[in-house]
């Protein structure tokens, strides 16, 4: 994975990095910690503009985000339920878990928003009770830019103070990235499993 981001910001630039961040918030495994301060890094070689890097990372997050936010929010409450209650187990989001999800988000209020961009696992998730609770656009796409252009920009500068020992950090990055993806891909399974032993015991 650690090769496919290097090659994709090498030859793409700016471009690289917005698809990249875009493809981070709509497909979660592919983690942002391992994207933004990669384009750091060329940043501070002259390869592209470390303001630059940042914005297209903001960008690409802003939009990913909104295709789950808006999906939610056109999708509504009631109809969300009814396919929880249908197909939840599934998936391993049943009903309950999104009365939850909602019932977090109007205790936490904006904050779970703004935090949520800072907060490995819950990045994207966040963004669908948001949308489903109808939080108004504004304040969900100013949070949601507030709290990404934070996180982002302390991965991108750290990229590009690294500079020269970045090759150290992508040397015992790559061999984590693939456990990194299966912890991933576990973390989305852990829910399926949670929910079918919650029937069963029901």
């Amino acid at each position: 994975m650690i090769n496919w981001i290097t090659d994709t910001i090498a030859s793409m630039g700016l471009t690289g990095v917005f698809l990249l961040m875009f493809a981070e918030n709509v497909f979660p495994p592919i983690p942002s910690e391992m994207i933004m301060p990669f384009a750091g890094f060329s940043a501070a070689r002259g390869q592209m503009s470390l303001i630059g890097a940042i914005l297209a990372g903001v960008l690409g997050t802003v939009l990913g985000n909104a295709i789950w936010f808006e999906a939610a929010r056109a999708f509504g409450l009631r109809r969300s339920r009814a396919l929880c209650e249908k197909f939840g187990r599934w998936v391993g989001v049943e009903a309950q878990d999104l009365d939850d999800a909602q019932a977090a988000l109007q205790r936490m209020g904006p904050w779970a928003v703004f935090l949520g961009r800072m907060m490995p696992g819950i990045r994207t998730l966040i963004s669908v009770p948001a949308g489903i609770i109808e939080m108004p656009r504004l304040q969900f796409y100013v949070l949601t830019m507030l709290g990404s252009s934070l996180w982002i920009g302390a991965l991108t500068v750290l990229g590009w103070w690294l500079e020269d020992r970045f090759g150290v950090v992508e040397t015992w990055l790559d061999p984590l990235s693939k456990p990194l993806v299966l912890v991933m891909a576990l973390a989305c399974l852990w829910p399926i499993w949670h929910a079918w032993r919650r029937r069963r015991k029901g």
